[in-house]
């Protein structure tokens, strides 16, 4: 048995001295046992919604044309790295092999579990796209997956259908950022309020700004925008697209008296939202960028060129028990359970 590095550089094929993440390839032969991987045998894979978007619309739509996309990912770079949009997403399987020094992580064959993680950074080994469930950007696989000492992994709950919980585990890092961020009587708007991270963070906000605060919910997809409104956790919704700043602007300034929301966070999984969101906060309010298709350039120089004192956050899919964080938050409304049951299982 091969010791290998904690952070995964032993599978770095190119270029040498990359991390697994910003690296082209990484070598996904799992013939090779090393001491400090949790080999898993795959069986779903929850891509992002920025990627997953990305790919559906390189091939018409088409689901057998996103299978083969990620079949000819994988088979090129050794992991779900998408060319394009640079993100990957995460996976469920069941725990093969232990090394002996990830022993002490608790983990055993058999364990049924999620990566929290990104697989752009994820040694990944696929046979075939069993299917393809574009509803919840998740496909059925068989393959195989190697899950460094450094890089978190959780257990499946068994209160809840592991699709869900998959669904929920992808983007669990964006309400322990909202708690952190929040403040009682905030005002917050949310673009893309009624995705998945959208709600979460909808949710999260909701508890936080406490009766004197404000959540204020932006969702350019009609029925999502009801299912916001039926949720009741936002104070008003507006349908609207999120890619238009002025018309943003326009519909949060009379809900904040003119003066812009404490904190925005942009959900949404398409490029183009970043000087709405700008546009959205107040002077020396903050913005927070979960989604993986926000350009930070055009966000950074773009509060430079309207003249906007705003602090920007990178959104980073992980934090301290984000994953209990995530479902707990979920556990915790019935309404909002039964919809994320509903649309991701």
């Amino acid at each position: 048995m091969l010791a290998g590095d904690p952070l995964g550089t032993h599978r770095v094929i190119a270029p040498k001295g990359a991390l697994p993440q910003p690296a082209e390839r990484l070598d996904n032969d799992f013939s090779k046992v090393y001491a400090t991987e949790i080999v898993v045998d795959v069986q779903t894979l929850n891509v992002d919604a920025a990627s997953f978007r990305q790919m559906e619309e390189a091939s018409g739509g088409d689901p057998d044309g996103v299978a083969a996309l990620v079949l000819e990912t994988v088979k090129r770079r050794g992991k779900q790295h998408n060319p394009v949009t640079g993100s990957g997403g995460m996976l469920l399987g069941v725990v093969e092999r232990v090394g002996d020094l990830a022993s002490t992580r608790g983990f055993v064959p058999g364990d049924r579990v999620a990566t929290l993680i990104s697989l752009s950074l994820t040694p990944l080994w696929l046979d075939r796209v069993l299917a393809v469930r574009p509803a919840s950007a998740q496909l059925d696989v068989v393959g195989k997956a190697a899950v460094f000492l450094t890089a978190p992994i959780a257990r499946i709950p068994t209160d809840m259908p592991e699709r869900l919980v998959l669904a929920l585990l992808d983007v669990a890092g964006a309400a322990p950022q909202v708690a952190r961020l929040c403040s009682p009587g905030d005002s917050v708007v949310v673009l893309g309020a009624g995705g998945k991270s959208g709600l979460l963070c909808a949710a999260e906000a909701r508890r936080r700004v406490g009766d004197k605060g404000k959540v204020i919910g932006i969702e350019s997809f009609p029925a999502y925008a009801d299912e916001l409104r039926a949720l009741g956790i936002c104070d008003h919704v507006a349908t609207l697209d999120a890619r238009e700043p002025l018309a943003v602007r326009d519909a949060v300034a009379p809900l904040t008296e003119g003066r812009g929301a404490d904190l925005v966070l942009s959900c949404v999984n398409v490029p183009g939202v970043e000087l709405s969101a700008i546009l959205a906060a107040r002077d020396r309010g903050k913005v927070y960028y979960f989604a993986m298709s926000t350009s930070f350039t055009a966000a950074a120089l773009g509060a430079e060129g309207l003249g906007r004192d705003v602090d920007l956050f990178i959104g980073n899919g992980y934090a301290h028990d984000h994953a209990e964080h995530t479902l707990s938050l979920v556990r915790a409304s019935r309404p909002l359970h039964e919809l994320m049951q509903r649309r991701y299982t």
